[in-house]
């Protein structure tokens, strides 16, 4: 069975069980009510396991060393970056990671320091659903993924590829190292964003709709390198 087979599977699953129907459907998420119950348990699951060992890990770990722990996962993923951006035939962008890459690794400690940011070399990440949205493939309807969370249908098809081919960690044949970086780089990008997402529960009325928009503005975006073009008006339903 290929590697696609079970992701193939749960999109069936999601158009067979989540369709919505209705005047009121967003457009972009026909798949709400799958969604939102995917929402609810990834949402369960970082309040009672991700959320608090994110905080113990920002309470006990100095901020030099957390800052180093993001360094070295950043420069992980500015090779994949200078891949798809040579895939995107962005030239700037690929020079700039690949010097990212070359000056953080050999003068920074394999990437504990960024000394390239010193150096004003500007990051420019990129991933395999980026590089499809550049030549022309639609971000489709709106998907949240268990585990993984928000994400498009063009950009779950993609993940197979930023995770297996992208990402060193999955090469790494000695399965405790291996499974202690991704829970490393996990729980390290959960505390990243602690702040931010104490201020969300103090603010959004609904948090599902909130995360759903902000994620389809975002990703938008990063494809068209933050000069989107307009998107046409949506029309109004019937009566």
């Amino acid at each position: 069975m290929s590697r696609l087979s079970p992701l193939a599977a749960l999109l069936l699953c999601v158009v067979l069980a989540g369709c919505a129907t209705g005047p009121n459907v967003n457009p972009k998420d026909p798949l709400e009510p799958f969604n939102r119950s995917m929402f609810e348990f990834n949402d369960a699951i970082d309040h009672a396991v991700l959320k608090p060992v994110a905080t113990a890990y920002k309470e006990v770990t100095p901020d030099l060393l957390r800052r180093g722990v993001g360094n070295f996962f950043n420069n992980i993923e500015d090779v994949w970056s200078f891949v798809n951006n040579v895939l995107q035939l962005k030239g700037e962008g690929a020079a700039n990671s690949l010097m990212r890459v070359s000056v953080n690794t050999l003068f920074g400690l394999g990437g504990i320091l960024d000394v390239a940011s010193e150096m004003r070399i500007e990051r420019h990440p990129e991933d395999f659903g980026q590089t499809l949205g550049r030549w022309g493939v639609g971000a489709g309807p709106y998907v949240v993924l268990p585990f993984f969370g928000p994400s498009t249908l063009r950009d779950t098809v993609a993940l197979p590829v930023d995770k297996t081919v992208g990402d060193p960690v999955t090469k790494i044949e000695d399965i405790p190292v291996r499974n202690t970086l991704w829970t490393l780089r996990l729980v390290d990008n959960r505390a990243q964003v602690l702040k931010a997402g104490d201020l969300l529960e103090e603010i959004a009325l609904d948090k599902y709709t909130f995360f759903r928009d902000s994620h389809l503005q975002r990703r938008r975006n990063a494809v068209f390198d933050g000069n989107p073009p307009e998107e046409e008006p949506e029309a109004e339903p019937e009566q």
